[in-house]
């Protein structure tokens, strides 16, 4: 496939010779028109990537806070086709930006696989992260959107061995998520020793960059990570930080806002100063 903008911002970080943040956020969370105004201010506060968690009424991966906030975006209205409309919101302004949409794919399928991946380039979405389907699905959704020009990031964890791992890194583009932890989001603090070792072991199989996840929640875990990885992925932090934002009667302020782009800007700065 062609270069994509994910490709052109991890070759823009190695350039810089730094690591980059990458932010989950979930869309529609509080509503859906803070939650444009967070995506915008990402950027300006020093996030790289961008991961938009597509509202889902199951998600087993998450720990509580991301699962309330995709109840809260529900509740609010949020659907995958508003979630691609909040892309298009944000390509009005930036062009630059990687947008990666992650979730399940029950609503994917629900929409429409062709139909989706026309409408997700159409709205100017660069990656695709699904947790539930595994690399001996490629057919179903994987090589199509390859094909459409969509990066396919796979998920790598404590768990894949040597003998799974090939098959794991198998169509992936963009960058590899490394699940720094076995568990749900938002648990145990990650090991930077140990997550040290296992980037190497996955860049012994591959060019493509590894950003690491879960477990990351402070200016300093960001640090650590980025010392051993091309980046650093946030999500249960920014979901925290909407949580907090909340009026008495669990309606978004622009506290939620506040929170999250002052943590990405403190987040950023721990990413920035980890290689200096």
């Amino acid at each position: 496939m062609s270069e994509t903008r994910i490709d052109r911002r991890f070759a823009a970080l190695k350039k810089e010779g730094r690591a980059g943040l990458v932010a989950f956020v979930t869309a529609g969370d509080p509503n859906f028109e803070l939650s444009c105004e967070i995506v915008a201010g990402l950027p300006d506060a020093g996030v790289d990537v961008i991961e938009l968690g597509m509202p889902f009424t199951d998600p087993m991966a998450d720990g509580p806070t991301i699962q309330v906030a995709s109840l809260r975006a529900l509740s609010e209205g949020m659907t995958l086709r508003r979630t691609l409309e909040l892309v298009r919101h944000f390509r009005r302004n930036d062009q630059d930006t990687p947008i990666v949409l992650m979730g399940y794919y029950n609503p994917i399928y629900s929409y429409g696989n062709e139909a989706f991946l026309a409408d997700a380039v159409e709205a100017g979405v660069d990656g695709l992260i699904l947790v539930d389907l595994p690399s001996e699905e490629d057919s179903e959704l994987c090589l199509p959107a390859i094909k459409a020009g969509i990066n396919w990031i796979r998920l790598a964890t404590p768990t894949t061995d040597e003998k799974r791992l090939p098959t794991v890194l198998s169509n992936a583009s963009g960058f590899v998520y490394y699940v720094s932890i076995a568990g749900i989001t938002g648990a145990d603090s990650a090991d930077p020793a140990a997550v040290g070792r296992a980037v190497e072991r996955i860049r012994a199989r591959t060019d493509i960059p590894v950003a690491v996840g879960f477990g990351i929640k402070t200016p300093e875990q960001a640090a650590d990570i980025a010392r051993v990885a091309d980046a650093a992925v946030v999500g249960t932090a920014f979901c925290q930080g909407v949580a907090d934002g909340l009026d008495d009667a669990g309606k978004g302020t622009r506290a939620c806002v506040d929170n999250v782009l002052g943590l990405a800007r403190d987040l950023a700065a721990g990413v920035r100063g980890a290689r200096a």
